[in-house]
């Protein structure tokens, strides 16, 4: 048994936690110990496993980057217990022998739980639609569904996707972006673009396609989930089609709360990623969207990329950035420590919400007698100046490099047995 003593539950009340056998089994005041492994929380906030909804882990055919194993260390240092793995990987997982596999390699690495996405289309070509329901009856139980770093452009064939996974509650993540309007764009569309003489992207090449599928997801009574949104426009579409009763659930990106395009200035293809840092009326709207629950939840779209994949000229370099172990504290930086997000907002936005999206069933769950013993410790007085080097990632293509940040995970438990204490890596869960 471990017991988890003086901790703040969702940053309220102090609480003592106990673990047995992957499983809270008591949640008080003054728990015994007797000859049990204690963790102090003096000062901690103790909240459920964070769960990703939007993680790239490279592998397979991208081992340079990332693997299963890096990138679930990376994401149990940042207090992940589920990362969802995006479809994007070469072979693409557009059947079930690839997500499959990707699903035991994160059994194997045993940091974190890792749950496939599938591929919309075969080979992310647009063309064609993959093996949707024999990914979803594969051991992985795939649910969500992504060409994620491309958008599902024909109306046609999106209308196909959301009418297919209907049938097994599943959900289709658009990457909206118009590909027209942005051919051989660079950064956000604005003054500042033709400053920099970059092509710009506009934002009605995300907004046109996030109406569009909003209206096509209602005609149809699917689900459909709004990857990385990044404009005011977004966000009021996807107010509008809430307002409607429509089933339709947004994210946003830690990068896309805290920078903008002005950092482009600097030419440093750090900054790039797609889509692009917008302006900072589109960040005061995205923060504005996350606190009313507009947005429904951050994901982190943590794309790490080889180091000569980002260290070349702006217009050679690959979109990404990483960002699994920054996310809370980005998140606590605009969100909580500005007074738009409570701790226990948090958990919703960064657990419990992604987890019912993705559906995953034992995780985003309470920290509650007889749940998951799934639960992250985190210090919010802590601060760090982020160094590359100190990332588990294979790649270093942090935005945040020499920034500091507020906050520190302290400990991550999977199902009771801590992958990270004390801020440091352990061993992860055998399969």
């Amino acid at each position: 048994m471990t017991v988890i003593r003086q901790v703040r539950l969702l940053g309220e009340d102090v609480v003592d936690i106990a673990i047995e056998g992957g499983v809270i089994t008591a949640v008080g005041t003054d728990l015994p110990t007797g000859d049990h492994d204690v963790v102090d929380g003096q000062g901690l906030i103790a909240l459920p496993g964070l769960v990703d909804l939007h993680t790239h882990l490279r592998e397979p055919g991208r081992e340079d980057a990332e693997t299963v194993r890096t990138g679930t260390m990376a994401a149990a240092r940042g207090g992940f217990t589920c990362v969802h793995a995006m479809a994007n990987t070469d072979p693409v997982a557009d059947t079930a022998g690839v997500v499959e596999q990707v699903w035991r390699l994160g059994r194997e690495a045993g940091y974190c739980d890792v749950q496939p996405v599938g591929a919309v289309t075969v080979g992310l070509a647009g063309e064609q639609l993959a093996e949707l329901g024999a990914m979803a009856d594969s051991a992985a139980g795939v649910r969500v569904f992504s060409d994620d770093g491309k958008c599902v452009s024909d109306a046609v064939l999106m209308r196909r996707a959301l009418e297919y996974v209907k049938a097994f509650g599943g959900v289709i993540a658009q990457h909206a972006q118009e590909p027209r309007l942005t051919e051989g764009a660079q950064m956000n569309e604005g003054i500042l673009s033709g400053e920099l003489g970059l092509t710009g992207w506009p934002a009605a090449a995300e907004e046109a396609i996030v109406a569009r599928d909003c209206v096509l997801a209602a005609h149809v009574g699917s689900r459909l989930h709004v990857c990385h949104l990044s404009t005011r426009g977004s966000v009021e579409i996807v107010r509008w089609a809430k307002s409607k009763g429509w089933d339709v659930t947004a994210e946003v990106t830690p990068h896309h709360l805290l920078l903008t395009d002005e950092l482009v200035r600097s030419y440093d293809p750090i900054y790039k990623v797609n889509p692009p840092l917008r302006s900072a009326d589109d960040v005061a709207a995205v923060r504005e969207g996350l606190a009313d629950g507009t947005i429904d939840i951050v994901a982190t779209d943590h794309a790490p990329h080889p180091m000569e994949d980002k260290e070349c000229e702006w217009n050679a370099a690959a979109f990404g950035m990483i960002g699994l172990e920054t996310a809370l504290s980005v998140v606590q930086q605009t969100m909580v420590d500005t007074g738009l997000l409570t701790w226990a907002q948090v958990a919703d936005r960064m657990s419990t919400a992604p987890a019912r999206i993705g559906r995953v069933a034992d995780h985003g769950r309470p920290i509650a007698v007889g749940e998951p013993a799934n639960v992250v410790l985190y210090d919010p007085a802590a601060t760090r100046v982020v160094e590359p080097a100190d990332t588990a990632s294979l790649s270093r293509n942090t935005p945040y490099r020499g920034h500091e940040l507020p906050g520190r995970v302290v400990a991550t438990f999977l199902r009771g047995h801590a992958t990270v204490l004390d801020g440091a890596l352990t061993e992860g869960v055998p399969a």
